[in-house]
């Protein structure tokens, strides 16, 4: 029996921009920077590749694929355009409000 691949069907989804930029939210929640970075780099992946999505965002193939290693860390201007290549953005939304601990007294 031949087992289908996980990977093919994730990168048929994120070409959905509904998808994509939940997957990355979700992504970015788990506060792993490595985490996050993995889901950009399916979504550019999905959307047709490093070289594309490099030359759409004006950057150097070889700086996307140094921002998005799981070492990467890259700047804000460099995930923006990333991001704006791939018809996403950032947005900043309130944080759920947590209960606050009793004071001490």
């Amino acid at each position: 029996m031949k087992t289908k691949s996980y990977k093919a069907d994730l990168l048929k989804e994120l070409k959905d921009p509904e998808f994509a930029s939940e997957y990355i939210a979700q992504a970015l929640a788990s506060s792993d920077q490595a985490v996050f970075l993995l889901a950009i780099r399916d979504v550019v992946e999905a959307s047709g590749g490093v070289s594309a999505i490099a030359r759409q965002a004006h950057i150097q193939r070889e700086s996307l694929y140094k921002a998005l290693s799981n070492r990467g860390n890259p700047r804000l201007a460099t995930l923006q355009g990333i991001l704006k290549s791939l018809g996403l953005r950032i947005a900043i939304t309130p944080a759920p409000k947590f209960e606050a601990e009793p004071e001490m007294a």
